[in-house]
C-alpha cells in the first residue's frame, strides 16, 4: 500500500504528533542534532524527509561559483552517506525555496539539482529524491521537468493557494508527484494591508479552518499528490510572535494541532483548545502617545474548563524573506495593566510607530489559544530601544537552536567567501565549527553578523548589550600564519539605525586553537546590530580559518 504523508514541520513535540495520528516530519537542514531527531522519530513511529539545505544567492551564494558548488556537493555527498541506512529515512529533500523569489529559471541552480539528485540516487538508489520550490510562479515547474529527471518529486511550499495547488500544477505540466511540503494559514506576504499600512492576523481558532481546508483539499487530489507537512510543529518568529507557530513556546498546543489530529487519525481530542471569538480595543487607531486604553477579549472552552489569560505588547517586527531568522521585537508588556480574563488595561507607548498587543488564552489542560491586534501610535519614532539580553549571549555554538545574528552581510570579493557553519573538521567544543575560507589572492572579503539580517542600517533591531564586559572566541588557522581582523559594530551614525559602539582588531592565528577575549569596557553597547564580523586582506594565497563559541560574557 503506498505511503501517504500526514506530516508536519519541525522537530518539537514528536510524541503528539505521533499521537495525533501524524505519520512523518520534515526537516530543512543537517546538524548536529540529526542522529538524535532520528532516533526520536523512530521511537515515535514517525518517518523523516530529511532536507540538505542549499545556499541562497540573496545569502550571497553563487551558483556559478565554482568552489561554493563544490563544496555544497562534496557536503551532500557525506550526509547522504551518513544517513542512508537510518531507518526513519523517508525520502531526501535538496533545498529549500533556493530559486529566490523571482522566475526561478536560473538554469545553473536546476543543472546544481540535477546533479546532486543523480548522485544521490548513485549513493542510495532506495530512497527517493525531491526538491523543494516556493510555490509554482515562473517557470520553476518547466525547469525541473527539463533540467532534472533525477528528481522524482517535486515539494512546494504553499500556504494561501493550497486549495488550488493541483489545478495550477496541471495547467503548468506537472507530470511528476509532488508534495506540499508546507502548508498553512495565509503568509504575511499574501495579506493586503489595511487603510493604515497595517496586516491583521488570524486568531488560532480561525487558523484551525485553513489547516483544514487546505489539507482536505491535498488529500483529494489523487493523481499526483504523496502527501502534505503543516508548518509548523513547533513556534517561530515570523513577522509575528504567533503567525506559524501550531504550539506556544511554553508547549501548549493551539487548535491547528486539534483539527489536525482529526483530519488523520478520525479522532478529536479528548479535551480540546479554548476558542477565542474577539479582540477588539476603545479606541480608534492611530493612537495618541501616552493615552490609557482598554482591550476586550471574548473567548470560551468547549470543556467548560477554567481559563487563564497572559497579556504581552512588542513592537512591530518587519517581514522577512523565506522564513529568515528574526529576533524577538522589543518588548513593552511593563505598559499594560490590569490584565485578567476579559480584558486589559494598557498606556500607549510614548513612541511613535507600530506596535502588537498579543492575548494568550489556557485552559490548564495543555490546550491554548492565541490572537493578536495591530496598533499605530502617532508621533515620531525616537530612539529605538534594543532589548536588552542576559549573559552570556551566544551568536555561534552547539548549544543554541537559533543564532541571535545571522552572518548575512557578505562584503568584498563575495563570490571567494564560503562559509560552512557545521563543519566537524576538529571543532573545539562539541561536534561543529565554522569553517571560513576566502579563495582569492587579493582584494579583500569579510563578513558581518546582522540583527535584522541584510540590514545595514535601514531597519530597527540589534540587542542591549551593556552588561557584557567582553566578546570572546575561539579561532585557529589552517595552516598558521594567516592574518584576519576581527571586531563587532560597522554601521556608522550616518545611518538611522546604527551601532553604538565599533571595534575591530587584526590577529595572527596558530593552527591550534586561540581564545580571543576582546575587553568591551568604555564602550556604549545599547544597541548593537551588527555582532560580529571578519575581514580577510589578499596575502597572495588562500585563507581558511576555524571559528567557534562566539559570545558576549
Amino acid at each position: 500500500m503506498p505511503f501517504y504523508i500526514r506530516g508536519a514541520g519541525g522537530g518539537d513535540q514528536l510524541a503528539v504528533l505521533g499521537d495525533s495520528g501524524g505519520n512523518s516530519i520534515r526537516t530543512w537542514s543537517i546538524d548536529q542534532g540529526t542522529e538524535t531527531l532520528l532516533a526520536s522519530a523512530a521511537s515515535h513511529g514517525l518517518t523523516v524527509t530529511l532536507g540538505h539545505w542549499l545556499g541562497h544567492e540573496r545569502h550571497g551564494f553563487s551558483y556559478n561559483n565554482l568552489d561554493q558548488v563544490t563544496q555544497q556537493i562534496e557536503r551532500v555527498r557525506r550526509d547522504v552517506l551518513k544517513y542512508r541506512g537510518n531507518s526513519a529515512v523517508l525520502l531526501w529533500a535538496l533545498g529549500n525555496e533556493m530559486e529566490g523569489y523571482e522566475a526561478g529559471d536560473n538554469p545553473a541552480i536546476w543543472t546544481h539539482i540535477e546533479t546532486l539528485a543523480a548522485m544521490v540516487k548513485l549513493l542510495d538508489p532506495h530512497h527517493p529524491t525531491m526538491t523543494v520550490i516556493g510555490e509554482l510562479g515562473g517557470r520553476r515547474v518547466e525547469a525541473i521537468h527539463k533540467l532534472c529527471p533525477s528528481i522524482d518529486i517535486i515539494g512546494i511550499n504553499t500556504y494561501g493557494g493550497a486549495t488550488s495547488l493541483a489545478k495550477r500544477y496541471r495547467e503548468l505540466g506537472g507530470a511528476k508527484p509532488f508534495v506540499a511540503t508546507e502548508f498553512g494559514p495565509f503568509g504575511p506576504w499574501e495579506v493586503q494591508q489595511d487603510k493604515l499600512g497595517l496586516k491583521h492576523e488570524a486568531s488560532s481558532t480561525a487558523k484551525a479552518a485553513a489547516y483544514s481546508n487546505s489539507y482536505r483539499a491535498l488529500r483529494a487530489e489523487q493523481e499526483f499528490c504523496l502527501g502534505s507537512y503543516a508548518f509548523l510543529w513547533g513556534h517561530k518568529m515570523e513577522f509575528t510572535k504567533t503567525w506559524f507557530g501550531t504550539f506556544l513556546p511554553t508547549g501548549e498546543r493551539l487548535a491547528p494541532v486539534d483539527v489536525l489530529q482529526k483530519l488523520w487519525s478520525g479522532n478529536s481530542p479528548t479535551n480540546v483548545c479554548p476558542r477565542i471569538q474577539r479582540l477588539t480595543i476603545n479606541r480608534a487607531l492611530p493612537l495618541k502617545p501616552g493615552l490609557t486604553i482598554r482591550a476586550s477579549l471574548r473567548a470560551s472552552d468547549p470543556d467548560g474548563d477554567q481559563l487563564s489569560v497572559r497579556w504581552e505588547l512588542a513592537a512591530e517586527a518587519d517581514e522577512v524573506l523565506g522564513g529568515d531568522f528574526q529576533a524577538n521585537p522589543p518588548d513593552y508588556s511593563d505598559s499594560i495593566r490590569d490584565g485578567n480574563r476579559s480584558s486589559a488595561s494598557i498606556r500607549v507607548p510614548a513612541r511613535g510607530g507600530r506596535y502588537r498587543l498579543y492575548v494568550f488564552v489556557s485552559d490548564g489542560q495543555g490546550g491554548a489559544a492565541t490572537a493578536n491586534l495591530p496598533l499605530l501610535v502617532e508621533g515620531p519614532t525616537g530612539p529605538v530601544v534594543a532589548s536588552k539580553v542576559e549573559l552570556p549571549f551566544v551568536l555561534y555554538g552547539d548549544e543554541i537552536t537559533e543564532a541571535p545574528f545571522a552572518a548575512s552581510g557578505w562584503m568584498g570579493a563575495t563570490d571567494s567567501i564560503a562559509m560552512d557553519e557545521h563543519c566537524e573538521e576538529n571543532p573545539r567544543f562539541g561536534q561543529k565549527c565554522l569553517r571560513v575560507e576566502y579563495r582569492k589572492m587579493m582584494d579583500w572579503g569579510g563578513a558581518v553578523w546582522q540583527n535584522p539580517p541584510h540590514d545595514w542600517g535601514a531597519l530597527p533591531g540589534g540587542y542591549d548589550l551593556s552588561d557584557a564586559k567582553e566578546l570572546s572566541f575561539w579561532v585557529r588557522g589552517a595552516v598558521g600564519g594567516e592574518r584576519v581582523k576581527f571586531g563587532f559594530g560597522i554601521i556608522k551614525e550616518d545611518m538611522r539605525f546604527y551601532d553604538t559602539a565599533r571595534y575591530e582588531e587584526e590577529y595572527v592565528l596558530n593552527n591550534q586553537w586561540q581564545h580571543i577575549r576582546m575587553p568591551l569596557t568604555g564602550h556604549d553597547l545599547s544597541r548593537i546590530k551588527s555582532g560580529f564580523m571578519w575581514f580577510v586582506g589578499g596575502q597572495g594565497m588562500p585563507v581558511t580559518f576555524f571559528l567557534d563559541e562566539i559570545r558576549y560574557e
